[in-house]
């Protein structure tokens, strides 16, 4: 942590020594999220009450800049680390969330290479419920709809908005000797907005390694593997997960939906046999109700089927209520169900992707939380 406060101490001497022009700039950014939450049926327990830390919005802090080349390019940089609030410690790796350098034309668009969110991750993200609260996502985030998978080794590609739509490609060198395919990773999306109406859709394929020589589970991509939901499938030697939504705001409510199919496929040094597929749905409705306050609720039906087969359904109610421009306060409610089998026994029932499992097949989680940005 100690290096860690060098950093941030060398980031606000940056802000104020760097040219402060518009065209030059480096900027400290971040977010400080906290709450205290009940949770009945977790890690195989009746009941949970505790902080926790990051739960509407991840916790982190970064750095970007951008510098002006003229012609109407820029040199750009992003880097950015999550923390634990309630221990200090780093969530991950000191750059863990984002860390990448490019060049952006106002004509051509944007080329970046490091560490980076996929394509679909950036634009299918607008759409999707969880953009207004973290747990609107599907159970165990087997589709990575929550972001759980960033990407190394990656060059990524968007286009400039033109006529309301804008694309983007991403390609990551899985860096393995003799096996240019092992630990792959590409993705495109595209978005298209026009006046109260949005929408996006893309694709994302991961090469989970080559088992063949000891690597599987060494990929260009982030873990998937964390819960039940689909721990079984950890083996795979590939995962294609493909997402689109739309939503529509009129007036003060917003309303939308989103559906993904993710499949799990299988080699002859995999652990199961044939494919996993998940197909998800999700729909949701925004109320703003004024400036300062929003309401959402939300309803999520995860469905796998393949070489096993579990369906899990879970419900939110969320407020949030901002005291400025930078604070606010919100309080959540969830229940989460599943039934059927995961490929390693009963499935269990996971809200979103960031709480334990259930260890039986409910889960309720009340929580209420401060938020502040930076």
């Amino acid at each position: 942590m100690r290096h860690s406060r060098k950093l941030l101490l060398l980031a606000s001497l940056i802000s104020i020594t760097y040219d402060a022009s518009a065209q030059n700039s480096v900027t400290l950014y971040g977010i400080i999220d906290d709450s205290i939450q009940y949770v009945h049926n977790t890690d195989g327990k009746s009941n949970q009450i505790g902080l926790q830390s990051g739960q509407y919005s991840v916790s982190h802090w970064g750095l970007k800049g951008n510098e002006d080349l003229g012609g109407g390019l820029s040199a750009i940089f992003t880097l950015e680390s999550g923390f634990d609030l309630n221990s200090g410690a780093l969530t991950g790796s000191e750059f863990g969330r984002q860390a990448f350098v490019g060049l952006k034309s106002d004509r051509f668009g944007t080329i970046t290479v490091g560490r980076q969110y996929d394509a679909v991750e950036d634009l299918t993200y607008e759409v999707q419920p969880n953009a207004y609260g973290y747990y609107f996502t599907t159970p165990g985030d087997v589709d990575n709809a929550d972001a759980s998978v960033r990407i190394n080794n990656a060059i990524k590609w968007a286009s400039p908005v033109i006529g309301g739509f804008q694309a983007e490609v991403t390609y990551a060198l899985g860096g393995v000797a003799g096996s240019t395919g092992s630990g792959q990773s590409y993705t495109a999306a595209a978005l298209y907005t026009h006046g109260p109406f949005k929408m996006a859709g893309g694709y994302l394929h991961i090469d989970n390694g080559n088992a063949a020589t000891s690597s599987r589970g060494a990929t260009t991509a982030g873990s998937l593997f964390f819960s039940p939901v689909n721990e079984a499938y950890a083996s795979a030697s590939s995962i294609n997960i493909g997402r689109a939504g739309l939503s529509y705001t009129l007036g003060p409510v917003t309303l939308g939906g989103y559906y993904s199919y993710a499949e799990y496929l299988s080699d002859a040094n995999s652990k199961f046999s044939g494919a996993e597929r998940y197909n998800n749905g999700s729909i949701y409705a925004v109320w703003q109700v004024n400036p300062a306050m929003l309401l959402q609720t939300g309803y999520d039906y995860l469905k796998s089927h393949g070489d096993s087969s579990a369906t899990y359904q879970q419900v939110t109610v969320a407020a949030d209520y901002y005291l400025s421009k930078r604070t606010d306060v919100y309080a959540s409610a969830s229940y989460g169900h599943a039934s059927g089998k995961n490929g390693i026994g009963s499935a269990q029932a996971v809200i979103a992707d960031s709480y334990a499992a259930a260890g039986t097949n409910t889960q309720e989680l009340v929580m209420l939380g401060i938020r502040h940005r930076f």
